[in-house]
């Protein structure tokens, strides 16, 4: 299958009827064993120092892994991705546009999903026959959430890890089925975490530090029980059509559409406590405003750019949240003894 790289989650069932191969070009930027050279190609090509890291990376990995179509998300993703679009194609890449509707409809959803399935020569039908061979694999990313939230045997890395790659199935859904079943078997022997660890949602984009803050937030006693991003990759909710799919998945749409996801999901899975990681220069970090007005549960913002891994000053402020909870937590116990 040819490759194409795509920017964010897309409606892959199009691309995979087309008979292409989605490569999710972040995933591979931030699994690289050394992500900053991936920035450094981008910088030297003569990109910004304040521009995202992940845009950086994105287009390390172009160059050095030479992708040579890109589908790029122009409304409903990052603000930067138009340029990165016309860099792209100054380097001889191909590139094509996809722009998610400004309003979850499925009518709106319908006519780009009929847009892009003609731009790649293939058919809804198609794509439909596609999207129900995924669903074993999206149902398996949903099994390993419940898991997580509700059996406590799957770690918070372990459910960010599977669900962030529910974008491409890490290029090959057949072998991502195959090995996430066998990571359920697995999973379903172990003993739980224990039942006195704070339980953290995670909201925003996934974070530069992958395994780094999940392991440290277990270091401290918590752990992670809601990945919001990455749960919405994995398409959460059973729908009809593919339009429909694609129209209750949340990330493209308004904060306030995310909103109503986040806060039935912190009550449903028993939450003690946000973070929001927000990315540098990022124009989603702007939301954080109405998060915090939203959410009334102990929240704490970190934003990351290009570090990759936990610096001693975010450590130092995860530690001091974690005593907070702690510390709500024996004032809760009091009152309920009084």
């Amino acid at each position: 299958m040819k490759r194409i790289g795509i920017t964010t989650t897309v409606p892959i069932e199009i691309l995979l009827a087309a008979g292409y191969q989605p490569v999710d070009l972040n995933n591979i930027f931030i699994s690289d064993a050394n992500p900053e050279r991936l920035v450094n190609i981008a910088e030297k090509a003569g990109f910004p120092l304040n521009c995202c890291s992940w845009i950086k990376g994105i287009y390390g990995v172009c160059m050095e892994q030479k992708i040579d179509t890109v589908l790029c998300v122009t409304t409903g993703d990052c603000s930067n991705t138009v340029m990165l679009m016309e860099v792209l194609k100054l380097k001889g890449i191909k590139t094509i546009p996809f722009a998610f509707p400004a309003q979850p409809d499925p009518g709106q959803m319908q006519k780009a999903l009929e847009e892009l399935a003609k731009t790649l020569n293939t058919t809804l039908d198609a794509a439909d026959r596609v999207r129900e061979e995924l669903k074993p694999c999206r149902q398996l990313a949903l099994k390993l959430d419940g898991l997580t939230w509700q059996e406590g045997v799957v770690s918070g890395y372990e459910n960010h890890l599977w669900l962030v790659s529910a974008s491409d199935f890490n290029r090959d859904y057949r072998n991502y089925q195959r090995e996430l079943e066998e990571l359920i078997k697995q999973c379903l022997k172990r003993q739980p975490y224990p039942s006195d660890y704070h339980r953290i949602a995670y909201i925003g984009v996934p974070s530069v530090y992958g395994q780094d803050l999940y392991k440290y937030l277990e270091s401290q006693g918590a752990r992670v029980v809601f990945n919001e991003i990455q749960r919405q990759f994995a398409m959460p909710h059973p729908t009809p059509s593919l339009a429909e799919q694609y129209s209750r998945y949340t990330y493209p749409y308004s904060i306030y559409d995310r909103l109503k996801d986040i806060t039935a999901e912190l009550k449903r899975r028993r939450v003690d406590g946000v973070i929001h990681y927000v990315q540098a220069f990022c124009h989603r970090g702007i939301g954080d405003i109405i998060f915090r007005d939203a959410i009334k549960l102990p929240f704490l913002t970190l934003e990351g750019n290009d570090d990759f891994l936990l610096t001693q000053h975010l450590k130092t402020r995860v530690e001091a949240f974690i005593d907070m909870l702690q510390r709500s937590r024996r004032r809760t116990k009091i009152a309920e003894e009084v």
